[in-house]
Order: C-alpha cells, then sequence, then structure tokens
C-alpha cells in the first residue's frame, strides 16, 4: 500500500493537484511527456482571467515546486503499464533521454551556432528549432533537450566531445508505487489539417488561433509582432472564423467553450499593436460566461472590430498571398466574398487522449474526455475532463487532489 499520488500531466490543472497534494504531506510524482511542465498555458501569450503573460501564474507554480522536497518531476516521460488495484497501484514509465547534463548549462552560444532544424513544435510549425533547444526562457525544467536526429554532420561534429552532452544516452524504464492515480493529460488543438475547406495547412496566412498566440508572444518566433507568416508584414485587415471544426459532427461535435474568448483576446492583442487593422469576426453564436462578457463589451466597442453572424463555407487562396474567405451573413441573408491579409481560424480543444490507447484502465466518452475511473482511485483533472479555461482548470487540479488525498488516506 503506499501513500503516494502520481499526477499525469504536468500542465496547469496537473501542477495544481501536485502542489496541493504535497503541500497535504504526500510525496507526489509528476509524469510529463514533453521536456518542460505548463502545459498548453505556457504557448500563451497572455491568459484569462487577468492577461497576465504565463510566466506569472507557472513561475509561482514553479517555486511551490522548487521548494517542496515531496514532489518529484520526470519530464520527457510517459505511462507504459500499470498494475495493482486502488490503494496500490504499480505504475511503469518510460523516460526518454534528455542527453544534456542534470544540471542547468547554458547551451545558448552552441545551439546557436548549429546549421540543423526541425519545425518548432513548441512554435506550432511557425519556426524552426536547433538540434540543441529549450522552448521558453522560463522553462521548468531549465535544462535544454538534444535532439541527434536534427543535427547536421558539421553539427554532430561541434557537440562532440562536450562533456556536458550525451549523444549516447538511451530511454529507461522505472517503476513507481503509487495509491492514487490524477489524470491531467489536457487538450491538443484540434487538427487544422482536417478542415481543407477552411485552407488549414494549404493556404498561406491562414493560421489556427494557438499558432497566433505564438505569434502574439514575446518569445515567439516574431517577437511578439503579429505579422503574416508568408512575408513577416503586418497585416491591415483580419478574419476570425469562429467554431472552426467545432460543434460539428464532421469534426468536433461540442463546443470547446474558451474559443470565442480566445478570439476576444486576441482581438485586444491586434488592437493593441495596430488600432487601424480592420478585424472581422465572423460567428455562429458568442460565448462569454460570467464576468468575460465584460471583454464582449469592451471589444465590441472597438472602433476597427466588427461582428458579423455567419457561418464561413470556405477559405482559398487569393492574390497577394492573402486569404479569400465565402461566408453567409446571416442577418441580412447575403452572401458574401472577402479578401482579408490574415485569417485566423478559432479550432476547438480536444482531448490529448481522443484517439489514443492510454495504458490506464478509465472510460472514455465518444469525444475522448474521460467518463469515469474514480471507484478505482483514479481521477481527472482539467481539460481531460471537458473544456475548461485556467482559472476552472486549476479549480478542477485541486478537486482532483483532494480524492487522491482521500483515497490513499481512507484505503
Amino acid at each position: 500500500m503506499s501513500n503516494a499520488i502520481l499526477v499525469v500531466g504536468g500542465g496547469f490543472s496537473g501542477l495544481t493537484a501536485a502542489i496541493e497534494a504535497a503541500e497535504l504531506g504526500h510525496d507526489v510524482y509528476i509524469v510529463e511527456k514533453s521536456p518542460w511542465l505548463g502545459g498548453r498555458v505556457a504557448q500563451l501569450n497572455k491568459y484569462f482571467p487577468k492577461l497576465c503573460p504565463p510566466s506569472c501564474g507557472l513561475e509561482i507554480q514553479f517555486q511551490r515546486i522548487r521548494k517542496n522536497p515531496r514532489i518529484k518531476c520526470l519530464t520527457l516521460a510517459e505511462v507504459v503499464g500499470l498494475t495493482g488495484s486502488k490503494g496500490d497501484y504499480n505504475v511503469r514509465v518510460r523516460l526518454s533521454p534528455r542527453r544534456t547534463a542534470p544540471h542547468n548549462v547554458d547551451f545558448s552560444l552552441l545551439a546557436s551556432a548549429l546549421e540543423g532544424e526541425s519545425p518548432s513544435e513548441f512554435d506550432l510549425g511557425l519556426c524552426g528549432r536547433k538540434g540543441l533547444y529549450k522552448a521558453m526562457p522560463f522553462a521548468f525544467p531549465g535544462r535544454y533537450v538534444l535532439d541527434p536526429a536534427t543535427l547536421s554532420k558539421s553539427d554532430a561534429a561541434r557537440v562532440a566531445g562536450n562533456k556536458f552532452l550525451d549523444l549516447t544516452e538511451k530511454e529507461r524504464e522505472i517503476e513507481l508505487s503509487v495509491g492514487a492515480i490524477v489524470l491531467a493529460t489536457g487538450w491538443k488543438p484540434y487538427d487544422v489539417t482536417r478542415l481543407t475547406n477552411l485552407g488549414a495547412g494549404s493556404v498561406k496566412n491562414c493560421v489556427s488561433n494557438m499558432q497566433m498566440e505564438r505569434l502574439a508572444s514575446p518569445f515567439g518566433p516574431t517577437n511578439g509582432r503579429i505579422v503574416r507568416p508568408s512575408d513577416g508584414r503586418a497585416p491591415h485587415s483580419v478574419a476570425f472564423v469562429q467554431c472552426a471544426g467545432s460543434r460539428d459532427q464532421n469534426h468536433l461535435n461540442y463546443c470547446s467553450y474558451i474559443c470565442c474568448m480566445a478570439t476576444l483576446k486576441q482581438c485586444l492583442y491586434i488592437a493593441e499593436q495596430n488600432p487601424e487593422t480592420l478585424v472581422t469576426v465572423y460567428y455562429i453564436d458568442l460565448r462569454a460566461p460570467g464576468r468575460y462578457v465584460n471583454v464582449l463589451e469592451k471589444v465590441k466597442a472597438l472602433p476597427n472590430v466588427r461582428f458579423v453572424k455567419g457561418k464561413v463555407a470556405d477559405a482559398v487562396q487569393a492574390e497577394g498571398d492573402r486569404v479569400r474567405v465565402t461566408v453567409e451573413d446571416a442577418v441580412r441573408g447575403e452572401k458574401l466574398t472577402l479578401d482579408y491579409d490574415l485569417v485566423v481560424l478559432a479550432t476547438g480543444m480536444q482531448p490529448s487522449l481522443a484517439g489514443e490507447n492510454p495504458p490506464l484502465p478509465v472510460p472514455l466518452d465518444e469525444d475522448g474526455f474521460i467518463a469515469g475511473g474514480e471507484e478505482a482511485g483514479i481521477f481527472a483533472a482539467g481539460c481531460a475532463r471537458m473544456p475548461l479555461d485556467v482559472t476552472r482548470s486549476a479549480q478542477s487540479g485541486t478537486a482532483a487532489a483532494l480524492k487522491a488525498v482521500q483515497t490513499v488516506k481512507g484505503r
């Protein structure tokens, strides 16, 4: 039997769950598949409710983790096996090699001198990354990752013999004994390349809302300048396409809850950078729950933003790398065909477990959200349960932690 708790996922809800359980006196293991903690929040430019940068909230969480010896963080890690039962689980975890020294060596000069590049996963393909990289300045843990597959021949020669790098490091497996599990596996942006009618993946200057966050971030590929990916020019006109793939039986059959708020936030980004840019938001319905209605009213009052109720039928390539949008204005009963410098698809959030075959015995609903497992001492948190904003994700992380603590205490 074990009093320890496993948290699968190092995003905001997972970090919250881990910290809450540890501060109640339990050993906690965080298993995160990416090289760093922070999840999707780390990729944002700003997040609600205070519209502060992600470093603001995440740094507080990271400090609490650093100061708590009960929390063990396993990054580049994945659960690959589970045996036992509630109160007495044995978890098999696979650790992928980071290939850099266990202390935080500054490889910035060496990394910048390398030639080979791969598409940046963190920047959603908007730019490349080197074979030795760190996604963000405030990354935790602060260690670089060495990716041999990205190194050119000259790169390999350059890193060979560096005592802080180990090209020979192999993956390994460890076993953990825990009494309860919190699943905070989070969400992934819906695959925009499936939205072929909206030009995703093929039409220049047609980006997703998460790519827009990276463009606006001061740590993003353009240092925070909102520009067209094709030529680096600031757009004079921008269209937002709401419910891109959401509420659609061919894609995501539900409302993703946060898409409308993300668009309103991004309208503010544009207005702050260039008040002359004309912005049009095409929507079916607008969702601004609770206090967020104040943000909706603020955006509606901007002179350069207009809202058009209507569903966009398609987006195709136009001259000058512009994007031609065809949409029906539902209020006026008109079919419109208009060109924009930049089009942003408000794509929905899909649970990370959708389409996967997780080794954990939890039922998933038809959309991939976790729909049970508590009787086995396995508790879902954050967007693994349902679409949530950051505040409610944190609240659900606290709730899951308390249930996990009650499980190991009451066994």
